[in-house]
């Protein structure tokens, strides 16, 4: 500990109005434990696969037994949780016939890599074979994984917020993850080396357009933006979507979050965009226009709150992880413009 009067920052508590941990030196924590066992429930409950043999589907989650919390010690974010999950699941033949099953997950925790969580799919006793377990436990397990991995992204996004204080000269640290990602962290999940303005301190922002032509209608574009599972798959990642007025968004593991503010089916979407790179709580405005050119579609994307230190990357990001990733999963390429 500092003598008295020699000043150490650590201890500085009259540059701060709250004089709360300052620096963000000392270790904070917070359970998140009840709202973790409540979005876990929301996220897996209703998860769905079908193919031609018919439909399978979780619902019900009949144990969940864990804890989770996050903890700040000296500006630095550890996520941790550990979840032992017992679900159930429902199968529909094409003829009619109904079957059930179980799902057991005994080691969801931060201390393991989602490629290796065990996902256990069982027919219930007594039921009759059916091509649809199968189904369940491919399928079916792969959107269980992703579900647990919008998990953690929101787990990373909804409850950071105050847990990294600004410090006495006005600024925040960002959290840093550890998560491995399959996109390249050099261009989408880390930013300048010098630490963000916080919350409320005003940054130098542009505005900018891009367009794009894509060789689809302007139906099936837009799905491609709004459907969680069309979104997954050309992020080559988990991903949660939920396209209505005021919902959610995350993708790329949690570097790309917001929110969607208006939504007009097969012609305009309208939502509030970040890289989680960015100055705390500060969203661009993105306006996406689908113009109907007859066999293609002209895409129209107005960027506006960008920070002025950001454009580049940020327009590097849509052409590469939106334009050019859209068009190679589904087949939409043609020129660009």
């Amino acid at each position: 500990m500092a003598k008295w009067g020699e000043g150490d920052p650590r201890w500085i508590v009259e540059e701060r109005a709250d004089a709360t941990n300052v620096n963000n030196w000392h270790w904070t924590e917070r359970d998140v434990t009840h709202w973790s066992s409540d979005k876990l429930k929301e996220l897996l409950v209703g998860v769905r696969t079908e193919n031609d043999e018919g439909s399978c589907e979780v619902t019900e989650v009949s144990k969940l037994e864990g804890e989770a919390s996050i903890n700040n010690r000296k500006g630095k974010l550890i996520f941790f949780y550990e979840w032992s999950i017992k679900a159930t699941w429902t199968g529909k033949s094409k003829t009619g016939i109904k079957y059930k099953g179980n799902i057991e997950v005994p080691n969801f925790s931060d201390e393991n890599d989602m490629e290796d969580l065990d996902i256990s799919v069982t027919l219930g006793k007594d039921e009759p074979e059916t091509p649809l377990t199968g189904l369940m436990k491919n399928e079916g397990a792969d959107k269980i994984r992703a579900a647990l991995g919008s998990y953690v992204g929101f787990l990373k996004t909804e409850f950071t917020q105050g847990m990294i204080l600004p410090t006495a000269n006005g600024l925040c640290k960002q959290q840093s993850s550890e998560s491995k990602t399959k996109v390249d962290q050099t261009q989408i999940g880390s930013g300048s080396s010098a630490p963000p303005p916080s919350s409320g301190v005003k940054i130098p922002t542009c505005k900018f357009s891009l367009k794009e032509t894509f060789l689809t209608s302007p139906e099936e574009l837009y799905r491609a933006f709004v459907n969680q599972e069309m979104v997954q798959a050309f992020t080559h990642a988990p991903a949660m979507v939920d396209p209505q007025k005021g919902g959610r968004f995350r993708l790329l593991d949690g570097n790309i979050f917001g929110e969607f503010q208006e939504l007009v089916p097969d012609q305009k979407i309208v939502m509030k965009w970040r890289y989680n790179t960015w100055p705390c709580e500060h969203y661009s405005m993105i306006i996406l226009n689908f113009l109907d050119h007859g066999n293609e579609t002209e895409l129209k994307v107005e960027c506006a709150g960008v920070p002025e230190s950001e454009e580049d990357r940020t327009k590097w990001g849509w052409r590469q992880y939106y334009f050019e990733a859209i068009k190679q999963t589904f087949g939409y390429g043609a020129r660009l413009c």
